[in-house]
């Protein structure tokens, strides 16, 4: 509960638009998230993070399928968006990204969106959710979480464009939250994560 606090209160500084400690919510999640695995000394076959099971965690019921969601939500969310905002979202999306991804350098993006999902995923589904729902109720730690992660996506901008990437963003959470749900492992929503956001990064790279 404690490092679940720190997170809401790093992310919640995201709403002085000036702040810049909320992506440090991300590094209090992975720590957090080792200190308990340990102090529990929780099992392997019991961790949010495994990567000798992801053979057949992937093969659980609906799991794939909501692996490749976020692919379609996120063309979806650009699409709309843009006719929406006239164009305007692609460019706010780019520009709150800009900071943290070389768009100019395919081989160091790829490699920062993989490690960036990955951080993400360990801190918000393995920890926050993960450990969360062994205290309460499943859908409370998903919604909680979810908002907590969104808006540490909150940048400057048009407020119209800033609540609608914001809504995307939760939304997507959701569905990372119910891929954890389903398959017990983040490595699985960490992958539906980094295929969701290469699809979204090539889109707008292409198309918008």
């Amino acid at each position: 509960m404690t490092g679940a606090a720190i997170m809401i209160l790093l992310t919640a500084t995201k709403i002085v638009l000036s702040s810049n400690i909320a992506g440090y919510s991300v590094l209090v999640g992975i720590a957090f998230f080792f200190i308990v695995e340990a102090a529990a000394k929780t099992p392997n076959a019991e961790s949010g993070l495994r990567f000798n099971t992801i053979a057949e965690d992937i093969k659980r019921p609906g799991v794939i399928v909501w692996a490749l969601l976020p692919c379609v939500s996120g063309i979806a969310s650009l699409t709309a968006g843009n006719l929406i905002f006239d164009g305007e979202f692609a460019a706010h999306v780019m520009g709150r990204t800009s900071s943290i991804l070389s768009f100019d350098k395919t081989a160091l993006l790829i490699g920062q969106v993989t490690i960036a999902s990955f951080g993400e995923e360990i801190a918000y589904r393995g920890f926050f959710l993960g450990k969360g729902a062994k205290i309460f109720p499943f859908w409370l730690c998903a919604v909680v979480s979810s908002l907590a992660f969104a808006a540490g996506h909150i940048a400057s901008g048009n407020i119209g464009v800033v609540i609608y990437d914001v809504a995307g963003v939760f939304i997507d959470s959701l569905i990372f939250s119910e891929i954890y749900r389903r398959s017990g492992n983040c490595v699985i929503s960490t992958f539906s994560h980094i295929l969701g956001n290469a699809v979204s990064i090539a889109a707008v790279l292409i198309f918008f």
